[in-house]
């Protein structure tokens, strides 16, 4: 059985959104809050609409680097989480196909 992760919400407290978030796993609940600095809003490192997403991100990787132990209950995302997000998450060039090959006149 895995780890269920469940978004909470958010507050704005000290200068950041915290967003809260709550995992479950076996009946046992852990509660995690990861905070984004208004300013990364404020100079568009990172979206609103993507903050939720972004802290999710930030505790699936701090789980996996913790294993059996759990992380922070309290973490700030840091300029490298925005990052490794915006990378991630960056526009895919698009597919270009082959074009068909110029008919040949027949004569």
């Amino acid at each position: 059985m895995g780890i269920n992760v469940e978004y909470l919400g958010f507050a704005t407290v000290n200068g950041a959104r915290e967003y809260s978030l709550q995992t479950q796993e076996g009946g046992v609940f852990h509660k995690f809050v990861r905070a984004i600095p208004l300013a990364a809003f404020e100079s568009h490192r990172a979206r609103y609409q993507d903050a939720p997403e972004i802290c999710f991100q930030k505790l699936m990787r701090e789980l996996a680097a913790c294993a059996g132990v759990m992380p922070s209950g309290w973490a700030s995302v840091t300029d490298s989480d925005l990052e490794d997000y915006r990378t991630s998450h960056s526009a895919k060039p698009p597919r270009t196909r082959a074009k068909p090959a110029p008919a040949v006149p027949q004569t």
